[in-house]
């Protein structure tokens, strides 16, 4: 048996429709599924209701671990910031409507007031409380500032809030030049979500794209010590297939689906 439960991001089957994604997800072997609210908001932009994606979920028997995601919370300010929280806290009534237990908040793409975004965090921390909801801090590979486990975790730190919590994801961690023996200071309550994944050799590191992503197992990344690491320190929550891969949207969506999974067993199982 897993030390893990398996998840599907439905990033990695993107052109599907959402109750789509969720059969697939189901019928491919999964426990899990990521919804993203652009998704969500086009369903029901399309007529269709929350209660829909509850009883797709319920049909399937999946879980949600993670939505995704809430963004320009981090350093708002005034008017706008109340704005933000507004159109977070929609967000975060979606995800709880739809029974997820994490939604996740991203970073800024640029140089970031960590104070304020500690600040901003602990508000959103305590706006989910309230819904029953956990934004869950995102460190991004790409961006400038909040790019590694330990920029999260100041984050998550400094808010000193007891729900808050970072997303691992082998790919960011890569991009961002940080290392996989970070997991080790971490306990698995820090940890709202692994999304799994693999990067390749080439383009170089700095030049690599969330597009650039391949199958665990099929890259350079170390994935065997990370769920080493991830067991060691007791770590025994979801692992979620998260690809932006183009080529793979062209595929036969069940088959990318079932194809994940195997690989991601492969290596976690190993």
């Amino acid at each position: 048996m897993s030390d893990f439960k398996y998840a599907l991001n439905s990033s990695t089957i993107r052109p599907v429709p959402l109750l789509e994604k969720i059969r697939i997800a189901g019928e491919a072997g999964y426990a899990g599924i990521e919804l993203w609210h652009d998704d969500i908001e086009a369903h029901l932009t399309q007529g269709g209701q929350l209660h829909d994606i509850v009883v797709a979920l319920d049909e399937h028997n999946l879980r949600v671990p993670t939505t995704i995601h809430m963004k320009g919370w981090f350093e708002s300010a005034g008017d706008e910031h109340t704005a933000n929280m507004d159109a977070c806290k929609w967000k975060m009534e979606q995800a709880e409507a739809v029974g997820a237990a994490y939604i996740i908040a991203g970073p800024p793409r640029e140089t970031a007031d960590r104070t304020l975004g500690a600040k901003n965090y602990r508000e959103l921390l305590e706006i989910g409380h309230e819904i029953g909801i956990k934004p869950a801090m995102e460190f991004l590979g790409f961006v400038e500032d909040i790019n590694s486990i330990e920029d999260a975790l100041e984050i998550i730190t400094h808010a000193e809030h007891p729900d808050g919590t970072i997303v691992l994801d082998p790919f960011h961690i890569f991009r961002g030049g940080g290392s996989i023996e970070s997991i080790a200071q971490l306990s698995p309550a820090q940890i709202a979500i692994c999304h799994f994944n693999d990067a390749p050799a080439q383009p170089p590191r700095e030049q690599q794209a969330d597009r650039d992503r391949v199958y665990p197992g099929d890259g350079s990344v170390d994935l065997k010590r990370m769920i080493a690491l991830l067991k060691q320190i007791g770590y025994d929550g979801w692992l979620s297939l998260e690809l932006f891969n183009e080529e793979l949207w062209q595929q036969d969506p069940l088959e990318v689906a079932k194809t994940g999974l195997d690989k991601m067993r492969a290596v976690a199982e190993a």
